[in-house]
């Protein structure tokens, strides 16, 4: 007789997750979830990094990925970034907060434009990303265009599409953020494929945000793309 045994981890990838809901993945029965710490739990503050939580046991095998058997994450470069991870986790639960408030004035007032929205400003969150229905390529441009005006960083950047590595469809990006790439900062991004949908998230504070898309909608209007009647 052949015994098989099947052993099988429940892993979740939480990026733009982390501190919307009141429990986090480990605590309904994931084994291991990861993340990003230029989304929710670096607060905005943290430069770089990444971060796995879970079962002591994967943990310490994920760290034997990231550095060799034996070492695990008794070693490591931090690049000088401490302070700042555990300052940006301190600020977390607050940025997230102040983005989830963003995201339902995005859904609520888009949604008043006349654009479909998901989740619509009632419905229940699990992340922090609002997606909207612009269904014409030059709006979408547009839009993206308008949210980069209002960026603390490179806000005279005019976005353009792009064939970027690993997609199948040009992408446009708008973050005028401080940390590159970062998306707990206000960004919006999407590819340039029907029915040309814009993805949305983050925001440091509520009135960014509020300022971020009232921008995006008065680019729609400039440029003869959403009409005020």
């Amino acid at each position: 007789f052949y015994a098989f045994y099947v052993f099988k981890i429940c892993f979740i990838d939480n990026c733009y997750g982390e501190f919307v809901e009141t429990n986090e993945p480990i605590e309904i029965g994931a084994d291991l979830c990861a993340g990003s710490l230029i989304k929710n739990p670096g607060g905005g503050i943290a430069p770089t990094g990444g971060y796995v939580a879970g079962k002591s046991e994967l943990v310490k095998q994920c760290s034997y990925r990231l550095t060799a058997p034996g070492l695990d994450k008794n070693c490591g470069p931090s690049l000088f970034s401490n302070r700042l991870i555990v300052q940006g986790l301190f600020y977390a639960p607050m940025i997230v907060g102040e983005a989830l408030k963003g995201a339902i004035f995005t859904s609520g007032i888009m949604e008043q434009m006349g654009f479909e929205v998901y989740p619509r400003y009632d419905e229940k969150r699990s992340d922090i990303v609002t997606a909207v229905i612009l269904r014409d390529k030059d709006a979408l441009i547009s839009f993206c265009r308008g949210i980069q005006k209002v960026g603390p960083v490179d806000s005279h950047v005019m976005p353009e599409p792009w064939a970027m590595p690993g997609y199948d469809n040009k992408i446009i990006m708008a973050g005028g953020s401080f940390i590159q790439g970062s998306s707990i900062e206000l960004s919006a991004d999407a590819p340039l494929r029907e029915p040309y949908v814009v993805y949305i998230q983050g925001g440091l504070n509520f009135f960014h945000v509020k300022l971020g898309i009232l921008s995006g909608l008065q680019t729609l209007i400039d440029s003869g793309n959403l009409k005020i009647k």
